[in-house]
């Protein structure tokens, strides 16, 4: 990708958060929480011991030390053994109810255990963009949220394109449906096919911004007769994915294509199972907007969050991590999601 870029690193206690925006857009939320298992997080390198090898999963499971056991898959001719040690690094993290999936590196020797952890948000920005300096502070705080914000949200307009996207991931793949209003003084077929190109442009970086993969089936404006130029669309748009398989264009207009799956899905790190913030995300929301006011307001003696008890039960070490400063005061009154800033 080229154009104009710029960086955002948030070191929030409880949370490290990174946002790459490129030419006015978000493209990455990168997202580390304390509560993560170290093992599985992806680039992290352990040992491991095989617990069961299962032929009919062409796979094997291992312990990594810590959380449930990693999915090691093997070739016809590997021969693995329960109780062998290997060395394996994580190449896809938990999702759903599916452990991490590992690599296998080579011979390990010990209890399992992580020997080399994996790449701190602040190193994944540099390898996203070498050349650009991190902003902090407030403007991260902000950037960082923005982002979450958008990331989460289940359609998306472009007005200027005349676009109207929506996205859906349910169990079996992701669902992107792009619909478009003619743009007055264009032809219907240039008009589609410069609607295709960028939803199909702004569908590669949402699916990114989501930390989505597998099966996605895109519903294209129009029907399948300009499949060759949607087809080439498609492969533009995901140039990124080196792993991405493309299908054809169905005579309804219908594309297929397939995604890895590397990180667990932004909506199972945030999301509890009623599809709202969970507990620990609003506690680490009502953390960074104390953070924010602190940064902002450096006179104030005493930044106190007042919120409900389950959330101040997870706020509480973290404020004190900011300082003197901050406080957090539990108020049954206060719903959960309602939590305020006050001054003392």
């Amino acid at each position: 990708m080229s154009g104009a870029v710029e960086v955002f690193l948030d070191e929030t206690p409880g949370e490290t958060r990174g946002a790459i925006l490129r030419d006015g857009r978000f493209t990455h939320l990168l997202i580390q929480r304390d509560s993560d298992v170290a093992q599985t997080r992806l680039g992290a390198r352990s040992v491991g011991r095989v617990v069961e090898v299962n032929p009919g999963l062409r796979g094997a499971f291992v312990d990594l030390g810590d959380g449930p056991p990693a999915f090691l898959p093997f070739n016809r001719n590997d021969r693995l053994t329960q109780g062998q040690r290997l060395e394996v690094v994580v190449s896809a993290e938990p999702r759903a109810s599916k452990g991490a999936v590992v690599r296998r590196l080579g011979p390990g020797e010990g209890t399992p255990r992580l020997l080399q952890p994996a790449p701190t948000v602040a190193e994944q920005l540099r390898a996203l963009a070498p050349d650009e300096e991190s902003v902090t502070g407030v403007a991260a705080i902000d950037a960082v949220t923005e982002a979450e914000e958008e990331a989460l949200a289940r359609t998306h307009r472009f007005p200027a394109h005349g676009l109207d996207l929506a996205l859906e991931r349910t169990r079996a793949l992701i669902a992107i449906d792009i619909d478009h209003a003619p743009t007055p003084g264009r032809g219907p077929k240039q008009g589609r096919a410069a609607a295709n190109r960028e939803g199909l442009n702004q569908a590669a970086r949402l699916i990114g911004l989501r930390r989505w993969g597998g099966l996605v089936v895109v519903d294209l404006v129009g029907d399948g007769q300009d499949a060759a130029a949607q087809a080439k669309a498609a492969r533009a748009a995901f140039a990124h994915e080196p792993q991405a398989v493309f299908g054809g264009v169905s005579r309804f207009g219908l594309l297929e294509l397939s995604l890895p799956w590397r990180r667990t899905p932004l909506e199972e790190v945030l999301l509890d199972a009623d599809g709202g913030p969970s507990v620990q995300t609003r506690a680490l929301a009502l953390v960074r907007r104390l953070r924010r006011h602190m940064l902002s307001d450096t006179q104030a003696p005493r930044i106190v969050v007042r919120c409900a008890p389950e959330e101040a039960a997870v706020v509480a070490p973290l404020a004190d991590r900011l300082g003197p400063r901050a406080g957090v005061r539990p108020d049954a009154v206060v719903a959960a999601g309602r939590g305020h800033i006050e001054e003392t």
